[in-house]
């Protein structure tokens, strides 16, 4: 067997220093040698509001330098039993969103094919549906666990259908979800009626508000969608609007009151056991913070998400 890849030690090359890849680990294009493919999509053509997302996955992979392998907290070990590498990003057509959502679920075909998990750092939202169109392809309706300020449950924005606001509920007509294991965290802030987000409650979609979630500790909400979801292949899709923008400012579209990022680990460390099939973590969008500290939360959120996946060894 060979030897699995692992970041580069800042012990050995200062962070500053050596491959702007995830976590510094190697860059790869040989997909049937991976169990997990670290992929960017540096795309911010479906937002709305706040452009600056195509330059999440730069900045996100910059960030990532400090992390190092071990998950001292959960004792997970990544990268003692899986093969992960960076992939790059696709080459996405920056003036057509459209085209670029076929280059996405096209990419995630070819990905899929070789059985390697992709994690996906965005990139603004819209970047989800042509991913779900690619795992429902290759593993049928899929369960999903989505963290977002946002239901993006809209029909149209501007007249398009498929923007970073209409990702699941074209999921839903699609039927590339099964409805009652679709699970959406951290809603908050303001709509246009009433109804923007208990329609979807209607198709069967299961809503946690922000506001029912303020101190408290997620673990427990974890577990309990763990065990709802069972061994049903799941998607796990992570806006980084999620959290409160004290703790992550640098995103299109920020809301107040939202989750901390200590119940964003507790949520996601909940979910180990999960048969996870891709994750991403979306809205990163560097310009409205220059500190780092978004991607750098960022980061570590989809540290965390690795460190979940099946198969990981734990210490």
């Amino acid at each position: 067997m060979a030897p699995r890849n692992q970041p580069i030690s800042g012990n050995d090359l200062a962070r500053f220093s050596g491959p702007n890849t995830f976590m510094r680990l190697p860059f790869s294009n040989e997909l049937q040698k991976l169990d997990v493919a670290v992929l960017g999509v540096p795309m911010d053509i479906g937002t709305s509001w706040r452009s600056g997302t195509r330059f999440g996955p730069k900045q996100v992979r910059s960030e990532s330098a400090m992390i190092r392998p071990y998950n001292l907290q959960t004792g997970a070990a990544p990268f003692d039993s899986l093969q992960v590498a960076d992939i790059g990003d696709l080459a996405i057509n920056t003036f057509s969103l459209a085209d670029s959502l076929r280059i996405i679920a096209e990419s995630y075909e070819a990905i899929l094919d070789f059985d390697a998990v992709p994690l996906a750092i965005g990139g603004d939202h819209s970047i989800t549906l042509p991913i779900l169109r690619a795992m429902a392809k290759r593993h049928g309706r899929v369960a999903l666990v989505h963290v977002d300020a946002h239901a993006d449950v809209n029909d149209e924005m501007f007249g398009e259908k498929e923007t970073h606001g209409t990702v699941f509920r074209r999921a839903f007509e699609e039927g590339l979800v099964q409805l009652e294991k679709v699970y959406q965290i951290g809603l908050r802030g303001t709509g246009y009626s009433a109804e923007d987000f208990t329609e979807a409650q209607g198709w069967g979609f299961q809503h946690f508000p922000a506001s029912e979630l303020w101190g408290r500790d997620l673990s427990q909400l974890g577990a309990e969608i763990r065990r709802d979801i069972g061994d049903v292949p799941t998607y796990v899709s992570y806006d980084i609007d999620s959290l409160d923008p004290a703790f992550a400012p640098g995103t299109g579209t920020p809301e107040i009151a939202g989750l901390t990022t200590p119940q964003a680990l507790q949520l996601i460390r909940a979910l180990r056991g999960l048969n996870i099939v891709g994750c991403d973590l979306v809205e990163v969008s560097p310009p409205y913070d220059t500190s780092g500290n978004t991607a750098l939360t960022g980061a570590n959120i989809l540290y965390e998400l690795l460190c979940v996946l099946p198969g990981v060894a734990y210490r």
